[in-house]
Order: C-alpha cells, then structure tokens, then sequence
C-alpha cells in the first residue's frame, strides 16, 4: 500500500477534514441547551395545516450579581437579569405531556437544541426567531395542573 493511500485511509478513519479528503466525511459538531427556570405562560399548541403540531410555552432563567467595592462583594446593590426563552415541543409523547402538565410559574428543566429561524410577521416586516427545540422535560415543582 502507498504512502498516500495509508495517508487517506488514516483521515478518513480519524474524520479529519483536510484538502484531499472527499466531501464524504462529516465534522461532528454539538448544539445543545440546559435551561432551569420558570415558566412564563401555559403552553399552547399550533398546528400549520393539519401537520407537525408543536406546543410551545416561554421559560424565565434569571442571573443575579452584587456590583460594589469590596472584593467579597459583601456590600452593594444586588441586580438580576431576566431571559425570556421560546420553547418549542416536537417529539409526539413529550408535545402531549407538556401541553397537559407545565403551567404558568411551574420550576422546570429543559434540555434541547437552540434553533434560529426568520418569519415575516402580519405587517410584512421580516423578523428573526430564537427557539429552543426540547428534547426532553423535567417537572421540578408540584404545580402540575389537574385536569378534570
């Protein structure tokens, strides 16, 4: 075997990317989010002509400093700063059990990917949209909603 067969069969087998490798071999690459918060609002489902139906809630997480002068930070104002998430639910069994169970001022977990997207809203203006895709839900507080 030549030097430059070895050569090649080596970086196809590593997926190193370089110039004499063919456009076959993929880069991993990794997109995922872990968001613990509260929810914003109860979830509701949309459905765009009768396919892929997706329930969809807002998630507040919170970051809090103290600014001042000391270097412990003992004394000073305490700030918090609040982000609002989109959550979007895809995968049939979780889409179901969240727009069932999560309500408004519910604790949860949130695992999934971040996904951006471009939509043109009712006045024709082209706007752009943060969404996390959820993967997978972990109910943290008791305030599940009992349906009669």
């Amino acid at each position: 075997m030549s030097r430059r067969t070895a050569m090649r069969i080596l970086q196809m087998l590593c997926r190193h990317q370089s110039s004499e490798v063919s456009s076959f071999v993929l880069e991993r690459s990794l997109n995922r989010v872990q968001l613990l918060g509260r929810v914003g609002q109860d979830p509701v489902m949309r459905q765009v002509d009768g396919k892929n139906p997706v329930t969809i809630f807002s998630l507040a997480t919170n970051e809090m400093w103290r600014s001042g002068e000391a270097e412990v930070f003992q004394t000073g104002d305490i700030s918090q700063k609040t982000t609002w998430h989109r959550i979007s639910v895809f995968r049939p069994g979780l889409r179901d059990v969240a727009y069932q169970y999560v309500k408004k001022g519910a604790r949860i977990y949130v695992e999934g990917k971040i996904d951006y997207g471009e939509y043109t809203d009712k006045n024709n203006v082209r706007r752009q949209a943060t969404t996390i895709i959820a993967d997978n839900i972990i109910f943290l507080s008791d305030n599940i909603r009992e349906k009669v």
